[in-house]
């Protein structure tokens, strides 16, 4: 299994300070920062233009799907042209980032321009149409060399799970105290009301936060194992190896599932509490709750990984997870903190793969170098990432479509009054299809996602000599000349 014939590239380990909690907390806040950005879109955006911009869920559904396709092509787009960018005397992902944030957090801000409620219906669609495709290209700019760069902080199975916990803890802070702030401040009055400048206030903020973490990520990580190409590998001979390996067709469809479900759970909370519950104070406890499961497990996630492997774990976190949502469709509760209770332990399965699918990313860009001889960490991401965004196209469209489905009034004075047929069928969408996605998913990896533990630790192995005697190679040259 040793393919050491590494055609184009040379894959070392450079000489730094060892891998230590500079580089955790700074990857760590790289998360915090993209979900600043990403948690504030995925679960606002839509009840945004709904109650705001004053959209139809059909009109939202149809933005929402074909912008994030087209974004997800942008995320193999990027992935390439990462990988194949010149490596800096920092590595080949931190200055990506240290670009690109600017662009990506001035597009976060016009999403939410609320004055733009008041324009004629074509020049508003236009306006939703473009600086959200923005948005989403520019979000992969950050993204990719973002999530490539955990492979290159480190070769170590054991330093890859702590990353990949990590980055995990970082999401579930960022996306908690957006869902917990944003609640807070965006409804006025008694009526609870939906204030768009509120909204667009908060956004601000939310970038100049994302700033700041951003700028963590980029001084305190370091990119350990680099890779200088002597000449491109050509497009066609990437994605055949990709998409012949086993790994990461598993992979990208548990993910893809998984994604539909964390999309569809985010955008559906915020309708279920707004008007099946019609508690907004319990909405914003739900959604930290749903979050920081996450951080809860995370002490144990190394343990989880070393002894039972990533694959085994999350197989039985699933099954908990569905089991829990399903119990919580059939009894159909009307008490809020019922509902929470069950959300907060059925999100705990879910949390066993959420805490580990990092790592699950550079195992599969191992066993492909492991395969092929060739390291495409950017474009390995970046179609993972494709597969993450097409699910939140599914995700967000279905949602839309969902609303408009079950005849929700869409509003631009901050909500309207909606009927029991449209809150039931709410509800029932919320906890159903948590149930079908985690069902899915355990198919998945138990039959199609070939990776245990053992053959994550060989692929390890085999890389480690090879990477040291690149090292080697590289070392006596310089020396001689």
């Amino acid at each position: 299994m040793d393919n050491s014939g590494q055609r184009n590239q040379r894959t070392i380990t450079i000489n730094a300070h060892p891998f230590d909690w500079h580089d955790k907390i700074g990857y760590m806040f790289g998360d915090i920062g993209n979900n600043f950005s990403f948690n504030v879109v995925n679960s606002f955006l839509m009840i945004f233009y709904t109650n705001v911009y004053g959209l139809t869920g059909s009109q939202t559904a149809i933005v929402f799907l074909l912008a994030r396709f087209v974004d997800a092509i942008s995320d193999v787009v990027v992935g390439r042209l990462v990988d194949n960018s010149k490596l800096h005397k920092r590595g080949r992902f931190i200055p990506w980032m240290q670009r690109m944030e600017y662009p990506l957090l001035i597009a976060l801000v016009l999403l939410f321009v609320p004055m733009v409620k008041d324009w004629p219906m074509a020049a508003k669609m236009a306006w939703v149409w473009v600086t959200y495709i923005a948005w989403g290209v520019l979000y992969s700019t950050v993204n990719i060399p973002y999530g490539s760069l955990a492979s290159a902080i480190s070769s170590d199975p054991n330093d890859k799970t702590s990353l990949s916990t990590w980055r995990s803890i970082g999401s579930a802070l960022g996306s908690s105290i957006t869902s917990y702030i944003i609640p807070m401040f965006i409804y006025i009055g008694a009526t609870k009301k939906i204030s768009g400048m509120r909204f667009w206030e908060v956004v601000i903020v939310c970038a100049i936060l994302g700033f700041i973490c951003y700028q963590m990520t980029i001084h305190l990580t370091t990119e350990r194992v680099q890779t200088e190409k002597s000449e491109k590998v050509s497009l066609k001979s990437v994605m055949h190896t990709m998409f012949t390996d086993r790994s990461l067709l598993g992979l990208i469809l548990t993910d893809l599932v998984l994604v539909v479900n964390q999309n569809l759970a985010g955008t559906m909370i915020a309708y279920v509490y707004n008007d099946y519950f019609k508690n907004s104070s319990v909405m914003a406890i739900d959604m930290v709750v749903n979050t920081a499961t996450v951080i809860l497990l995370s002490p144990f996630s190394h343990y989880i990984a070393s002894h039972f492997g990533r694959r085994n774990s999350s197989i039985v976190g699933l099954i908990i997870s569905f089991a829990i949502y399903l119990v919580l469709y059939l009894i159909r509760t009307t008490n809020p903190y019922v509902y929470l209770a069950f959300i907060f332990f059925g999100s705990l399965g879910f949390a066993v793969f959420n805490l580990q699918v990092w790592a699950f990313i550079t195992d599969v860009i191992d066993e492909i170098e492991v395969r092929s001889g060739d390291r495409e960490d950017g474009i390995v991401y970046g179609v993972n990432s494709f597969a993450r965004k097409v699910a939140q196209a599914i995700g967000g469209g279905f949602g839309g479509f969902l609303l408009s489905y079950v005849g929700y009034k869409s509003s631009t004075t901050g909500g309207a009054e909606q009927s029991a047929h449209t809150v039931n069928a709410i509800y029932s969408a919320a906890t159903l299809i948590p149930v079908v996605c985690a069902f899915l998913a355990i198919i998945l990896l138990l039959f199609v996602y070939p990776l245990g533990r053992k053959q994550v630790e060989e692929n390890a192995k085999i890389l480690m000599k090879r990477h040291a005697a690149n090292t080697t190679k590289e070392n006596n040259q310089s020396a001689n000349n």
